[in-house]
């Protein structure tokens, strides 16, 4: 049987990313979120993340037992007795940790953008003899939950296939560079358009996964102008050069 082919993905946050992620992909409340349906959707993205031959790293699978735990706990039945003590929310716990993960996230997303503000900011001389900003592109980076949603949405368009991918069958390496020339020829390009030539629910996995590897090895970033916006990918040299990369044991 071949090589299973897996990629580890460093950029990958943790589970508590994936969980905010759907909190605020479905618009929920996080002081009283719906645990059978967050639970459902996590095991969902795990499932996918399998699918894909990703790296899981032990504390998603630690995280979807605490789920589980809590939908179960959440199903036993409310004692009717009014002066039976009522036990504490189960999810009380998991949504402390939400957020204080939330607080410090946003703390660091704060520092971060005005690090690049300056680090961007970049002085012209205008044909008057003054000092003008250039005017500044504002797009957000995404994360890899970000990208797996985008990749859901396009999979529930095509048929299913079976997922076992293979090193043989991959031909990852055709695919990174046929994406280095889309990117040569526009340094920037809408994430649908990059799937425009595949016909299967397969060959979709593939350009994903060559995305992936992409982005992983520093050639482009993956931005949107906003939540479930359009997916821009834009190269990060600018130069037109096409990167040397270490590919060919793929």
């Amino acid at each position: 049987m071949p090589d299973v082919y897996t990629i580890k993905v460093p950029v990958f946050e943790g589970p508590l990313d994936l969980l905010l992620h759907l909190i605020k992909e479905n618009k929920i409340d996080i002081y009283d979120i719906p645990i059978a349906l967050i639970t459902r959707q996590y095991l969902e993205y795990l499932e996918l993340m399998k699918e894909l031959n990703l790296e899981i790293a032990s504390e998603f699978v630690v995280m979807a037992a605490t789920l589980i735990y809590i939908k179960s706990r959440m199903l036993l039945p409310v004692p009717e007795d009014p002066e039976t003590p009522q036990s504490e929310d189960p999810r009380k716990g998991l949504v402390n940790r939400l957020l204080e993960y939330q607080a410090y996230k946003e703390a660091s997303l704060k520092m971060r953008e005005l690090e690049e503000h300056w680090a961007n900011v970049f002085i012209r001389e205008t044909t008057e003899g003054n000092k003008a900003f250039e005017p500044e592109l504002r797009l957000f980076d995404l994360t890899v939950f970000d990208m797996l949603t985008a990749l859901k949405r396009l999979l529930t368009k095509m048929p299913p296939e079976s997922m076992l991918i293979t090193r043989e069958s991959l031909t990852l390496r055709d695919k990174i560079n046929f994406l280095l020339e889309r990117l040569n020829e526009a340094n920037t390009i809408r994430f649908e358009d990059l799937f425009s030539e595949d016909s299967s629910r397969i060959q979709v996995i593939v350009t994903f996964l060559a995305l992936l590897e992409v982005i992983r090895l520093g050639i482009a970033k993956a931005y949107q102008e906003g939540f479930n916006d359009v997916i821009w990918i834009i190269r990060k040299d600018g130069n037109g050069d096409q990167p040397q990369i270490g590919i060919s044991g793929l």
